[in-house]
Formats: C-alpha cells, structure tokens, sequence
C-alpha cells in the first residue's frame, strides 16, 4: 500500500496541492508584521500538508486550527510514561487521542460521502481502494489508524528538517543565490517569479544543486538520532558478539559525524554531493538520513520533495532576515530544531503578492 501511497504517480499528483499550501503559508508569514516562530509554524505547515494533500480532507481552517492543538498535545505526551493518573501526560495523551479520533472519524465520514470535485487519488484514497482489492473494506477504526499513522510520519520529521533549511539559507546567503541562478538556468525563476507551469517532479528531480542543498541540510541536521533493529543472525563487532535475537540501536547523527568520506564534518557545504565530490557515493552505509536497508523510511520521497518545494519557494517568493542579534543553540530531543524556534522577519518581494494568491485557500478546496 505506501508504496502506492509514494509512488511517482502518486507524488506528481501531490506536487501542485503541495505547492499550493507552501504558497499560503508563505503568503501568511510575510504579512505578519512580527516575527514568527520557524519551527512552530513548520509544524503547522507540515500537519496541513497531511491534513490536506495526503488525505484530502476538506477541514475549514479555524476548525484545522483546534485539530493541531489537540495534535501537539498527543504528540508532546506520546512518549510520557504509562502511569495512569489524573493530570499526568499520560492521561492527557489518551484525552488527546481520543478528541483526534473523533476529530478525523467526522473527517473521514465527510470525505466518503462527498467524492465530488476530485481531481486526483490521494493517500487515504489508496488506502481505500487497496483494502477493497484485497477484498476486505477497512473499518472505521482502521481508516482513524491509518490516518493517525500518516500524519505521523509526515509531521515532526519534515517540520524539523524545515526549520533547518531556513535557518541554513539565512546563515549561508550564497547558497540561497546559487539555488536561484539555478532556477534561472533552468527557466524556472523569471523576473522573480515562478513559470507557471514550470514544476514538475521530472523538473524537480533535474535540479541539481537543489538536492545537494536538501543531501546537506538532511546530513548536518538528521531530525531522528538512529533507528532499532533486530539482529537476525548472531554477528561480531569490534570483538564482541551480538547474539541474534537481540535489539540493537543504530545512530545516524554520530554515522554522519565519523564517516570517513565527509571531509570537514561540521561545515555546511553542499558543493560536497555535486557531480565533482559525490561524498554519499562512497560506501553503502555512511550517508543515512532516512535510515537504512529494507527498513528504511517509506516516505522519504514524500519528505525530499516537500523540503525541495520549500526551498523553491523561499528562493523564489520570499525575502527573510534572522529577527534575533545571534542564531540560536540546537536543541536534538524529541526532533533537532533551534531552542527559540528561530524567530525569523518574513517579507513578500512583491507589494501586490498579497492580492494576487488570495485564491489560494478556494483553489485548494476545489481540487483537494
């Protein structure tokens, strides 16, 4: 089924919708007159994403608001420990939880009633369809599962991995110029905006230095630490025996931070996965953000393409300035993001911006 979920085809379609809510978010951040708060609001832009694009619910904004809310109560108490007691994380997970799934049954209820409209098969669309080929209609409480599981996994990930790559493009004012003479070279950027029609995931794909800038921010800022694994046959490392059946943890961040082929590990440098260099080619094991062998993550196209739209709007749309006098401490638990969120001034490049994507939120509603 995820593989359907992130086929081609499937991300092709996903391409323009994803297009359409970094473009309003952006919109919105550049007409704030205060500063905002990057990894606070990336979290709300990927948990649109999802709530959107993957599941193509149709949720009015104030009422997405007050799901978030609840969201990030269930994800802040996730991991609490299991001692059931009034007022304890625990207790105020399962309370989360439970308004989530009543949130997303009402959600789920409205999209199968209402098929109209639809101009391509979103991810719960496939999820539908598979379970009917395989003869069996998922329950309702297997569909509120599914959903939980793929937001989820296209939230806290993506919204770290954002917030680095804006905080990247502010320290590195080059990288930003280059990512832009190559959206010119390519037809993409003119006159300070983007050809309509010009992306597509062939397009996207072709953009080189662009992967190289997502390669290096993924290297430098792994959102997740390591991953677990069962050793299915007893094995000797360094001397010692690691018998089979054993779980054992590996770590990306320290993998990205000895690998022999990374030559000055701590510099942000993208030019180091260009044609020239191609550090990640070495070797099978040292460059693993998304994890490794048969268990790596199933929706890191998903997650590479969201993070490349990302830049390609940022260096198209938008003009942004570090709103603090110094860039803040990274902080690496649950995920890696700066411990103030990073405060960032967003500006439109263009005084009649505004006006011209107010169509935005109508567009998506009608194709979504």
């Amino acid at each position: 089924v995820f593989s359907k979920i992130f086929s081609h085809e499937a991300l092709e379609s996903y391409l323009p919708k994803i297009q359409l809510v970094i473009k309003d978010t952006l919109r919105a951040w550049s007409s704030t007159p205060e500063p905002i708060n990057v990894y606070h609001e990336a979290q709300q832009l990927t948990f649109r994403m999802a709530i959107r694009v993957l599941l193509g619910f149709r949720i009015p904004d104030q009422e997405l608001g007050r799901l978030f809310e609840v969201y990030q109560q269930f994800v802040e108490n996730v991991f609490s420990l299991p001692v059931d007691l009034p007022f304890s994380g625990y207790r105020r997970g399962i309370r989360a939880r439970e308004t989530l799934q009543k949130g997303l049954e009402k959600a789920i209820q409205e999209k199968l009633q209402n098929t109209q409209g639809k101009d391509y098969a979103d991810a719960l669309d496939i999820l539908i369809e598979s379970g009917k080929e395989h003869g069996k209609e998922l329950t309702m409480q297997e569909l509120k599962d599914g959903t939980l599981e793929l937001i989820f996994a296209a939230y806290a990930t993506t919204a770290s991995a954002s917030t680095s790559l804006i905080m990247q493009l502010l320290k590195h004012p080059r990288v930003l110029e280059k990512l832009r003479e190559e959206l010119r070279s390519k037809g993409i950027l003119h006159n300070g905006c983007i050809c309509e029609g010009s992306l597509r995931l062939d397009t996207i794909s072709g953009l080189q230095y662009l992967d190289c800038v997502i390669k290096e921010v993924l290297r430098l800022f792994t959102p997740i630490s390591g991953g677990y694994r069962t050793v299915l046959q007893t094995f000797e490392l360094d001397g010692f025996q690691i018998p089979k059946g054993w779980s054992v943890m590996y770590s990306i961040r320290d993998t990205h931070d000895t690998a022999p082929v990374f030559k000055d590990v701590d510099v942000f440098d993208p030019d180091r996965f260009g044609q020239g260099r191609s550090e990640d080619k070495d070797g099978r094991f040292h460059y693993l953000p998304f994890g490794g062998g048969v268990r790596t993550c199933l929706g890191k196209h998903l997650a590479k393409l969201f993070l490349k739209a990302l830049a390609i709007e940022l260096a198209s749309t938008s003009r942004f300035e570090l709103a603090t006098r110094t860039f803040p401490k990274i902080t690496l638990v649950p995920v890696v993001h700066p411990v103030d969120g990073l405060k960032v001034k967003f500006f439109g490049l263009d005084s009649n911006q505004n006006e011209i994507l107010t169509g935005t939120d109508a567009m998506l509603g009608a194709t979504v």
